[in-house]
């Protein structure tokens, strides 16, 4: 019965996990180009708070989001497990800071759940649902539609 473990690897899909506050994320895996330490970003005027300026990647201009202040976190302290995760949105590259990365953490449908409806400072329609392994539970992402709301300052005619 060899060919149920390829149908089973079709549908496993891989996250990379990170922790805000207390709280534990998943994003797609294809969507990371890489993850690195924090470094303070040069500051852009009149720019939303959550976004903390740009760096210069390699040539590119790459705007950084703290997600700690996107999603209210109640403190955003910056230490030696800060990481800047670059995601690479269609034609965008945009840096997300979060407080630490986990691990990349393969998930089959049946680890999935629907997100419940509730308020929260994320857009329900960035939340894919919940994933859980074992006592994880893991909020999944759609880092893409997170990062093209209107309210993120990031919108692009290029996309």
């Amino acid at each position: 019965m060899e060919k149920s473990s390829d149908a089973a690897s079709a549908t496993n899909r891989e996250y990379l996990t990170f922790r805000l506050d207390r709280e534990e994320y998943g994003i797609d895996i294809l969507k990371v180009q890489e993850i690195r330490g924090y470094e303070s970003p040069t500051r852009i005027a009149n720019a939303p708070s959550f976004i903390k300026g740009v760096i210069n990647l390699r040539g590119t201009i790459v705007p950084i989001v703290d997600m700690r202040l996107k999603f209210n976190c109640a403190k955003a302290e910056y230490d030696s497990f800060t990481v800047v995760i670059i995601l690479n949105l269609r034609q965008r590259i945009v840096g997300i800071v979060v407080d630490s990365v986990s691990d990349v953490m393969g998930l089959m449908p049946e680890n999935y759940q629907a997100a419940p409806e509730i308020e929260s400072v994320i857009d329900s329609e960035a939340v894919l649902g919940l994933g859980s392994v074992g006592e994880r539970m893991l909020i999944l992402l759609d880092i893409e539609k997170l990062m093209s709301g209107d309210d993120m300052g990031l919108s692009s005619d290029a996309g």
